[in-house]
């Protein structure tokens, strides 16, 4: 049963959190978190019975393990740092992560902000349906996804020896901000930081940490702004320092592969054509497409119809329509395509703890090709075969 126990501020006056199920006025707080002292504002609930109801998920804060591991370590506040036990698959290991970073009421918000769960992208029947966009729509678009291509380059400006992901964060954090955009990961199904970067390994949803990033490892960078109600999601892989050659091939391979599947973009085209291409052209070098997440429509919604998977043979229904968009972001691996998830529920690595690479483009289907709606910029820092 939860306890009636308000917090107490110095000057003797209580605060009032929003309940951690339904986001009403709450006064009881969960015994469990009150003996291990966890944060008081997730854990805080309206009445016995919406604790009751949350139960099922909440018991999970209590104990580091799928989901809530990389929250606990975030919020934990000097407690002590145990990494769980788990076969990581290569030699990284996930740091300390910082405190969730704050977004102005006065920029708006999409509606998981608060709660943590997309609803509308999860209702919408654009979950079915893949929409052809109106002319303010693509307007919206085109400019979520030129924002989040100089927040791109600011993060890519930023990385070097030394430097923490939690510092790529902060960047991509303060540019987005002073954009006046909202960035898109931060909540999104409880992800707790502004951006992914994703290390060595590890594939895809990488969380910002403290580790600072070394000579020789390679940083992938996932960023999506937010900004008028429309997304705009792009990614690329840079080098950090001296990295070696299959690494640096590795990179390129897959900047390729995308350009490549790019090309065949346009009204009539199946979705699954792009696995093909992509795949044939990272099999000729002898690397593998990772299977397990694809490219996705993308505008009002984060993700939504369609699936664009990028591996060979796959069974992507639907053809391309002009004003469609949607990304294309081929992951590519040195070693087996196979992935594992990390017991903070995201990171997502080769089993084999060999590198991967990825890069992503936000597309418009137009009547006789596409526009790339995330494209580099001449402002836009060199990749590592541009500086040759």
């Amino acid at each position: 049963m939860a306890q009636d126990k308000e917090a107490e501020l110095e000057n003797g006056s209580s605060i009032v959190y929003g309940c951690a199920r339904c986001q009403k006025t709450a006064k009881l707080q969960c015994p469990k978190c009150l003996e291990l002292g966890l944060p008081k504002e997730p854990s805080a609930f309206c009445s016995q019975d919406c604790f009751k109801m949350a139960w099922a998920e909440h018991k999970h804060a209590h104990n580091p393990g799928p989901h809530t591991w990389a929250y606990v370590t975030q919020r934990g506040r000097g407690r002590s740092f145990t990494l769980p036990t788990f076969a990581w698959p290569g030699s990284l290991r996930p740091d300390r992560v910082a405190p969730r970073r704050e977004v102005p009421a006065d920029i708006p918000h999409p509606d998981y902000a608060e709660i943590g769960q997309p609803i509308t992208e999860i209702e919408s029947r654009q979950q079915r349906i893949v929409s052809v966009r109106s002319p303010k729509e693509i307007k919206g678009i085109r400019e979520a996804c030129l924002i989040a291509r100089n927040i791109l380059d600011a993060a890519h400006a930023a990385v070097r020896p030394g430097v923490t992901t939690d510092e790529i964060d902060r960047v991509v954090h303060e540019a987005t901000l002073a954009a006046g955009a909202y960035p898109s990961p931060l909540y999104y199904c409880n992800f707790p930081k502004s951006v992914c970067t994703s290390v060595n390994e590890v594939i895809c949803h990488g969380i910002p940490d403290q580790r600072p990033l070394q000579d020789g490892d390679i940083v992938n960078v996932d960023v999506t702004a937010y900004h008028n109600g429309f997304h705009g999601d792009l990614n690329e892989t840079f080098v950090v320092g001296n990295v070696d050659e299959e690494s640096k091939k590795l990179i390129r391979v897959t900047a390729e592969a995308l350009d490549k599947a790019i090309e065949a973009v346009r009204p009539g085209v199946r979705y699954r054509e792009i696995g093909d291409i992509i795949s044939q052209y990272v099999g000729q070098n002898k690397f593998q497409v990772v299977r397990s997440y694809c490219g996705h429509g993308i505008g009002d919604l984060f993700h939504c119809a369609p699936n664009i998977p990028h591996y060979a043979h796959n069974k992507a229904v639907g053809v391309m329509k002009e004003g469609q968009t949607f990304t294309i972001e081929p992951m590519v691996n040195v070693g087996t395509y196979r992935d594992v998830t990390w017991p903070d529920g995201w990171t997502a690595a080769t089993a084999d703890g060999k590198r991967s690479a990825q890069f992503e483009h936000t597309l418009l289907v137009t009547k006789d090709g596409c526009e790339v709606l995330t494209k580099r910029l001449p402002t836009s820092p060199p990749l590592w075969w541009e500086k040759e």
